[in-house]
């Protein structure tokens, strides 16, 4: 997709609206919390109800729609449309699918939509901290069964001396493994098997469909 394809020849009209529109947003309510990561994080349902009325009131109508993208990934549209100009701009958003089923088309398709609303408008949340929320959160803060790590199978991760595999989800429904336990002298090897170091949360994650 070029320049040409992204909006119409002149977006004035839709800019003196979208300058309206800004200036009366509010930040979108974190109104749910992954099961998995104990992290609260915007739902698309507020991410819509936080937009929709001063959109509408701007003269603003929002299209969605999914395009075709390569094997394992879905592509979504997002499109503004001034009504009284018929001016227009749109992105494109394409994302791997965390399961190539219906409910992983599902779930890629509300995530898409919810981030590819928010960007094109220039939505935040109460607090944008969405790459946290991709990942699984520290053992330590929030694990029921703190001091008794889970023995999962061998195959979430390389088998290391000390070191125990949890698998979470993540909040764009992508499943994701982490390590625990004695970690520090093992980084290299960690790394090697595609791990990665979250230094805000001091801990060792990658997602499960990340081969080693």
């Amino acid at each position: 997709m070029n320049s040409t394809d992204l909006c119409s020849p002149e977006i004035t009209e839709l800019a003196k609206a979208m300058i309206q529109v800004q200036q009366s947003l509010n930040p979108a309510l974190k109104d749910q919390v992954n099961p998995f990561t104990q992290s609260r994080y915007a739902t698309l349902n507020s991410v819509i109800d936080t937009c929709r009325d001063t959109l509408i009131s701007n003269g603003i109508w929002v299209a969605q729609y999914p395009v075709s993208a390569e094997q394992g990934h879905i592509g979504l549209v997002t499109k503004l449309i001034h009504v009284k100009s018929g001016q227009w701009q749109s992105s494109l958003m394409v994302m791997p699918l965390p399961k190539n089923d219906p409910q992983g088309y599902g779930s890629a398709l509300t995530y898409a939509r919810r981030y590819g609303l928010a960007t094109l408008i220039g939505l935040t949340t109460e607090s944008d901290d969405d790459a946290e929320g991709a990942m699984p959160r520290n053992p330590n803060s929030s694990n029921t069964n703190q001091g008794k790590p889970t023995q999962t199978p061998r195959a979430l991760g390389p088998q290391l001396a000390g070191v125990q595999y949890q698998p979470v989800q993540a909040q764009d429904g992508r499943s994701c493994i982490k390590a625990i336990g004695a970690t520090r002298s093992k980084a290299d090897l960690l790394k090697k098997a595609g791990f990665r170091w979250d230094q805000k949360q001091k801990i060792w994650w990658k997602y499960a469909d990340i081969a080693a």
